[in-house]
């Protein structure tokens, strides 16, 4: 299994200014803002409370009763308590979810550019996937065709995020039906990771796959957190929403491997998802804002290309025009060897894209100050100058 590739460019970033050099950090998902206040209050008022001790291992029933009120309040859709379980993370959930689901060489097809861990969580479990390429002229979002053709007579699940982490890509509501489509043809369950429904910009909205109809609903996992939304990336808290015998069976699977998520933070998410949604609006404002400033200076860059993402807070630039070529003496084959030479020469950490199953380009968040951006967009352009 290898380490992720988001954790480790970010910890090789921080190593580097431990050592006095001024890196500017674009590796790492994780949005600039602090918690909003009352939700850290929530935190202090549930230690204080003595909500201090195991809580059931699929959640607490405050926090289950929370999701189902903000589900309905979000996408609509009425959800039991007992359809929800409660992890120690959104990514936590996804082990948990390919754990309950997948026998020995079971398949599940990924849309790529896809985050770092699906690929090795689903072979953590003894399972097998293909990725179906989503370009970068479609926006990063597939052709359903090409989804269909990747079914094999072992594959249980396709998984999709919308928006992307890389790529930014947002999955329309005729996009959702068409893979739904798919699904119900071709009996496969639907793991839809909404972690970043919050942050769509251009009046976008999100759509579920849950919402297309009470039979594709049936077949769909949504996955979900507080982490991105409410920039609570540190309480580690996420979340899933199933059919109730699926949920049963993931939370038995919980109960073994994790006794239960941090009692005091589920307060808190229960808190944030019930209270004033308005910091929610501000930072996905500030989120919109930042993104229009780095693809105008990334796509000012000679030998850049991005597209402007539709959601989530990455940039995810094309640099293959500079494979092939040598900068300061290093010859830049790869994405991997761009994001290398730009650490070492710019100071600007940065993931590259072989980490995400593509080749040409590199992620870059933008869950930054806009002064961040400017220099470390400045850095970028002179270094890849030469």
């Amino acid at each position: 299994m290898k380490p992720s590739a988001t954790m480790a460019m970010d910890a090789k970033a921080k190593d580097m200014v431990a050592q006095g050099k001024d890196v500017l950090s674009f590796a790492l998902g994780e949005p600039d803002f602090p918690t909003p206040e009352p939700i850290c209050e929530a935190g202090i008022q549930a230690i204080r409370k003595g909500h201090t001790k195991y809580t059931p291992a699929s959640g607490t029933a405050r926090l289950k009763s929370a999701i189902c009120t903000a589900t309905e309040r979000d996408l609509g859709l009425a959800v039991k308590p007992a359809q929800v379980c409660v992890g120690n993370g959104a990514k936590h959930i996804i082990a948990s979810i390919f754990g309950s689901l997948l026998d020995p060489g079971d398949h599940v097809i990924l849309i790529a550019p896809y985050w770092v861990s699906y690929a090795d969580l689903v072979e953590l479990f003894d399972g097998t996937w293909t990725a179906v390429q989503a370009p970068a002229e479609r926006d990063f979002v597939p052709d359903m065709a090409a989804v269909e053709a990747a079914v094999t007579d072992r594959t249980v699940a396709v998984l999709i995020n919308s928006p992307s982490n890389p790529s930014g890509g947002v999955f329309e509501r005729s996009d959702i039906e068409a893979l739904a489509e798919v699904a119900v043809r071709k009996d496969l369950t639907i793991i839809s990771d909404e972690i970043y429904k919050h942050i769509l910009f251009d009046g976008r909205t999100h759509y579920s796959p849950a919402m297309v109809s009470d039979e594709v609903r049936q077949r769909t996992i949504i996955v979900d957190g507080v982490s991105k939304t409410y920039s609570m990336t540190g309480w580690r808290i996420g979340w899933l929403i199933a059919p109730e015998a699926f949920t049963k069976g993931v939370g038995t699977l919980q109960s073994q491997m994790t006794s239960n998520p941090n009692s005091i933070a589920q307060e808190a998410a229960a808190d944030a998802l019930l209270g004033p949604q308005d910091a929610v609006e501000v930072m996905r404002a500030e989120f919109e804002q930042r993104r229009d400033l780095i693809v105008g200076l990334l796509n000012g860059i000679d030998g850049i290309t991005c597209r402007t993402p539709g959601g989530a807070f990455y940039a995810f630039p094309d640099v293959s025009s500079y494979f092939g070529k040598t900068r300061r003496g290093r010859t830049l084959e790869t994405a991997t060897d761009v994001s290398a030479y730009l650490l070492d020469e710019a100071l600007v950490s940065t993931v590259p894209g072989e980490a995400f199953g593509v080749a040409d380009n590199i992620r870059l968040s933008f869950a930054c100050s806009n002064e961040q951006i400017t220099e470390g967009c400045a850095r970028i352009a002179e270094a890849l100058a030469g």
